[in-house]
């Protein structure tokens, strides 16, 4: 980095003593470029937590509404889908429920690259959205809510221990598209962690090994997030703000009418441009819990 600023500073001066423009619009876009990787640089200092380095595992699931809900649902997933292509990370979708008439009444996925956990968990809490309902005919204003949970992918050397008599596993057939064999084999597999309560499901592979595996996954990290969380509340004992905690709580509002408007309630941020916000654009917020934590 430093190597490079200091060729930009070179060429700088070149520039302004031979007055070339071109030379002075290649310095600027040079600028702006480190810019962009010193802020970079500085976000990622920011995550130094023990799991931010990992992949993330996403929960999505519909709140009360039926259909509404269901819908909002599906755009979160769209979003977050959006997000990942655009930070040029791997998706792998775990748990796919399509809802009744439209949208999903969940999903479950892996974000997999460079501090994925790190950025997501600041995603973590209800989502709010009014619009004007597409569903009803009257064309009264709505609100619906979902919920978006963030567990770290746990690495292969970090052993959760699970014993095997603690678990309930059910197998049944797939639901949703996916081609006739998903109507012909019990490859879907669900597993109940009694002690905990804890359940996960997949359905997305053709081999119920696969599933199972995939499941276990998902239900490891759920367990391990689970101790972190209870350590987190230990700590958060001795602070008078119970935000970091505040799993279930209301995060950001996106709405649609009477103006348009994401505002985070965290951070008291607001963004005009919903669509772009809902095409996963998705840093300012991000960035913005990042930074205020610290």
């Amino acid at each position: 980095m430093w190597g490079e600023l200091e060729e930009t500073q070179i060429l700088l001066d070149l520039a302004i003593e031979e007055s070339d423009d071109d030379a002075l619009q290649e310095v600027s876009d040079l600028t702006k470029s480190h810019d962009k990787s010193i802020d970079q640089f500085s976000l990622d200092l920011l995550l130094d937590g023990p799991d931010d380095s990992k992949n993330a595992i996403v929960s999505i699931n519909a709140g009360a509404g039926g259909t509404e809900a269901q819908d909002w649902a599906e755009m979160l997933f769209r979003m977050y889908s959006r997000w990942i292509e655009r930070r040029g990370f791997k998706f792998e979708m775990i748990d796919f429920q399509p809802g009744d008439e439209a949208g999903i009444k969940g999903a479950t996925f892996t974000a997999s690259g460079e501090n994925a956990f790190g950025y997501l968990k600041s995603e973590i809490g209800v989502h709010r959205l009014v619009r004007i309902s597409p569903f009803n005919a009257s064309g009264k204003r709505h609100t619906s809510f979902a919920s978006v949970f963030v567990y770290p992918e746990l690495d292969a050397e970090i052993v959760v221990d699970i014993d095997e008599k603690d678990l309930r596993i059910d197998v049944f057939r797939a639901s949703g598209a996916g081609g006739q064999h998903v109507n012909k084999t019990s490859s879907a597999v669900r597993i109940t962690h009694l002690p905990s309560g804890i359940v996960v499901q997949c359905q997305q592979e053709k081999s119920q090994h696969r599933n199972k595996d995939l499941a276990m996954k998902v239900l490891k990290a759920r367990l391990y997030q689970q101790e972190q969380k209870k350590q987190d509340e230990k700590m958060q004992e001795l602070h008078d703000s119970k935000e970091d905690i505040a799993w279930g709580s209301q995060i950001r509002s996106y709405v649609l009418h009477p103006y348009q408007m994401v505002k985070d309630h965290r951070i008291n941020l607001d963004v005009g441009n919903v669509n772009d916000v809902l095409d996963g654009g998705i840093d300012p917020f991000i960035e913005g819990v990042l930074l205020a934590k610290k």
